[in-house]
């Protein structure tokens, strides 16, 4: 029997030998470009903020949500989940998703780095 292209992958994926979800990110990946990219304003320690909030447990939580930050008027009225899909669009282009943010962050625009950095946020659940 002869597989072609997308079969062999899905077979050797069901095997275990590839991730089921390859386009999940990588979190060690993420953590660098985070800590590159992010730190300078984010921390990932649970109630600590810095010019931004914490980051820790942000994926599913609710925007301008954490009591101890000083959120724009932007981020209150911006009414989003930090989901995986809300935070790719959000660190693609800050400005574009919360127009009036205070995030002065230009965005992440490889799509990779994203994926990991998403990834790495999940990773501190």
């Amino acid at each position: 029997m002869r597989f072609k292209g997308a079969a062999v992958i899905g077979i050797v994926s069901a095997l275990g030998a590839y991730p089921a979800h390859a386009d999940d990110g990588d979190a060690k990946a993420g953590e660098a470009v985070f800590k590159k990219n992010c730190t300078v304003c984010h921390t990932v320690e649970a109630g600590k903020n810095k010019i931004g909030p914490s980051l820790h447990g942000v994926v599913g939580r609710h925007s301008a949500s954490l009591p101890d930050f000083a959120y724009s008027d932007a981020m209150k009225k911006a009414d989003k989940t930090w989901d995986e899909a809300t935070l790719d669009s959000y660190l693609t282009n800050p400005r574009a998703l919360v127009p009036g943010t205070k995030m002065i962050f230009a965005g992440l625009k490889d799509e990779a780095d994203r994926k990991n950095v998403i990834a790495y946020l999940k990773s501190l659940e």
